[in-house]
């Protein structure tokens, strides 16, 4: 089972990362460069506990989808998706934010900021084909995947 974390500090309140993360219209403009659209499920706005969303992307030149559930919702605090149906054997994603204070000077203190935390579990399917795949590719991918996304995140939250 391929797995990954990847951490990053945002300078903006957690509310907003949170609210940003839930955001299909957010995870679309992230994911432009592969052509990324909503096939089916929730279409703009944000997620809530229960809500799926079937996602269609090119990725290594082919079209693949990937149906998702959100749960596991405490808002600000975390919220966890996970592969329903797709290309993936397993996929799962846990978000975590915590208020992380900017530095700043003892008379005055900087901004709120958050700890945006990302936990991946993956495992491509075909068994031991699939974890050579994981491990040379897939893995290298999908936090490249990941750090667009957060990149997008970390622009519209700090601009607001």
């Amino acid at each position: 089972m391929g797995s990954f974390v990847l951490e990053r500090t945002i300078a903006a309140p957690v509310e907003r990362v949170f609210a940003l993360s839930l955001d299909v219209g957010v995870h679309v403009d992230s994911m432009t460069a592969h052509d990324e659209r909503i096939a089916d499920g929730v279409r703009s706005g944000r997620m809530a506990e229960g809500d799926t969303v079937t996602w269609d992307a090119r990725h290594f030149g082919i079209r693949f989808r990937m149906t998702s559930l959100v749960f596991d919702v405490d808002e600000p605090r975390a919220f966890s998706d996970r592969q329903l149906r797709g290309p993936f054997a397993e996929f799962r994603h846990r978000h975590t934010f915590e208020p992380d204070p900017a530095p700043g000077t003892p008379e005055e203190p900087g901004e709120h900021a958050t700890l945006m935390r990302d936990e991946i579990v993956f495992r491509s399917p075909f068994g031991p084909v699939g974890r050579i795949v994981d491990a040379l590719v897939m893995r290298r991918h999908l936090i490249r995947l990941i750090q667009q996304r957060n990149d997008t995140i970390a622009a519209l939250a700090e601009q607001s």
